[in-house]
């Protein structure tokens, strides 16, 4: 497996920034980093958002797991090489897309739901599907997922807080993403920074008592 997804997979979880621009991904980020959270994923609808992952590889190097999401366009893969992600999600399937992600020689996740989406991007070369959105199914769908595709890893994102994070674990999930379950907007935009650590913090107590 490569060597970004075994370090995704030892984390067991990637935060997933939607932020107003570079400076409040960087908040966030140094939040998160100071909690223990150091899978990081900003997402292109981000303002700047190619702008705030530079900022971040040079800042955190090899500290962090750097990625980006929410791919949309093909030409979305190059440029988020370019500015420094080691890893590209993208919500949605679709050939060009997956193609353009591949020629980064990057690992890459597409977002599928149903079992023939799954399948179809496990098929276009994701070692690691995303499954989205995690809140309109919930462990139990995951766990019955591994009877017929137990060689497609599986990341949720979506719906993942503290309270259900051992259920999808426990369910077979190669790692979770998390938006809001790690910083409420409200936070951020009150600058509660301190209450995002602390969160932080619960997340990673969790995942290192977890079997």
């Amino acid at each position: 497996m490569d060597e970004v997804l075994k370090k995704i997979q030892s984390l067991g979880l990637l935060a997933v920034i939607r932020a107003s621009g570079p400076q409040e991904v960087e908040r966030i980020v140094e939040a998160l980093v100071a909690g223990g959270v150091t899978g990081i994923e900003v997402t292109f609808t981000t303002p700047d958002a190619l702008e705030a992952v530079e900022a971040l590889a040079d800042q955190y190097g090899d500290r962090i797991v750097l990625g980006m999401g929410t791919l949309t366009r093909p030409e979305h893969a190059r440029q988020a090489r370019g500015a420094g992600a080691q890893f590209l999600v993208s919500p949605h399937i679709e050939e060009e897309l997956a193609r353009a992600m591949a020629d980064t020689q990057l690992p890459y996740m597409m977002g599928a739901l149903t079992p023939t989406e799954i399948v179809r991007a496990y098929r276009l070369g994701c070692r690691v599907v995303k499954v989205f959105p995690g809140s309109l199914v919930g462990p139990g769908y995951l766990k019955s997922l591994r009877g017929p595709y137990p060689e497609v890893a599986v990341m949720p994102t979506g719906g993942v807080n503290l309270d259900n994070l051992a259920d999808w674990m426990a369910a077979g999930a190669f790692a979770v993403g998390v938006g809001s379950g790690l910083f409420p907007r409200r936070w951020v935009q009150e600058g509660l920074y301190s209450k995002i650590t602390e969160r932080a913090e619960a997340f990673q107590s969790l995942i290192q008592s977890l079997p």
